[in-house]
């Protein structure tokens, strides 16, 4: 019982994302075992790996999960799944009866930008701290008994040190806490957002460095025909925007955000920053007439 001594708790997590099926598609072997098990493609080679890793895991005692790639080709009997492409994944299985954790990228990825790109380490999706608890584990129309919880992630390709970490997890951790632990109808995100801004002062003392990135304005642009349209908006409640456009450093003397407004011909260097009561908040966010232009899509 070598392998109970290894995995001491109920399930054993054998992966299965991401698999590249390239080289079994050309391998004479690989395709000498599909026509004798009758395996139509590169999906059901695989689902017939995972099944043969389900038994020998069943006949330890133990419970088999992996990601949701798991139900290509077919599922194996017993097999738990965690939902990690959207809660698509997961919804299936839970409907086919097996156990799920909801762990969808659009909501659970802490590798994911927070804030702003012109401030934050960009990477090839977003995932805001309101975003994050807007986390449902259970689905409608889903029978809460299989739902086991939901999990949040972190990679680390971009994370170089454990304060990185920390900056990442928190405090969108706390969204996920609370979606996963609440009940959706006693969510708030008033109150869940005043209860945030409770905690980074509990996080200075400690001298741990999470994000405020909630605090920081959200720029939009759109054309309008050769117009460009500045669109700034908040997370938050009670927050006053002030910008420049003509170089000079934005504070609460100037330029007050009140609607949509033009970005004028000509090279320009955007600057906006957010304030509460007369006090700056939020990061100085600086950013160039072109990077405004590809965020409008030109």
């Amino acid at each position: 019982m070598v392998i109970g001594k290894l995995f001491p708790g109920q399930y054993i997590h054998v992966g299965g994302d991401e698999c590249y099926h390239g080289y079994w598609e050309k391998d004479a072997n690989c395709q000498a075992l599909m026509e004798r098990e009758n395996l139509k493609d590169a999906k059901e080679l695989q689902s017939y790996f995972i099944k043969r890793v389900e038994k020998i895991i069943s006949s330890k005692g133990k419970k088999m999960i992996g990601w949701d790639e798991i139900l290509d080709g077919g599922l194996a009997d017993g097999a738990a799944v965690m939902s990690w492409r959207g809660i698509e994944g997961g919804i299936k299985a839970a409907k086919m009866g097996h156990e799920v954790v909801m762990s969808p990228n659009t909501y659970a990825y802490f590798d994911y930008t927070q804030g702003d790109h012109s401030v934050e380490v960009p990477v090839y999706a977003n995932l805001s701290l309101k975003k994050a608890y807007e986390f449902e584990p259970v689905p409608e129309g889903v029978d809460p008994k299989y739902i086991l919880g939901g999990q949040a992630n972190l990679w680390t390709e971009k994370v170089p040190t454990i304060q990185h970490a920390f900056y990442m997890t928190y405090p969108r951790a706390f969204a996920t806490i609370e979606s996963v632990w609440s009940p959706s109808q006693n969510k708030n995100w008033e109150n869940f957002s005043f209860r945030v801004e409770n905690h980074f002062k509990r996080f200075d003392t400690a001298e741990k460095p999470i994000s405020k990135a909630v605090y920081d304005p959200i720029v939009k642009t759109k054309m309008n025909g050769e117009k460009m349209i500045c669109t700034l908006s908040s997370e938050l409640s009670n927050v006053d925007m002030y910008y420049t456009i003509d170089g000079s450093f934005p504070a609460k003397y100037s330029i007050k955000y009140t609607g949509p407004f033009e970005i004028p011909s000509g090279e320009i260097t955007f600057r906006v920053v957010a304030y509460r009561n007369g006090v700056q908040i939020g990061r100085m966010l600086t950013i160039s007439k072109e990077l405004l232009k590809k965020r409008a899509g030109k």
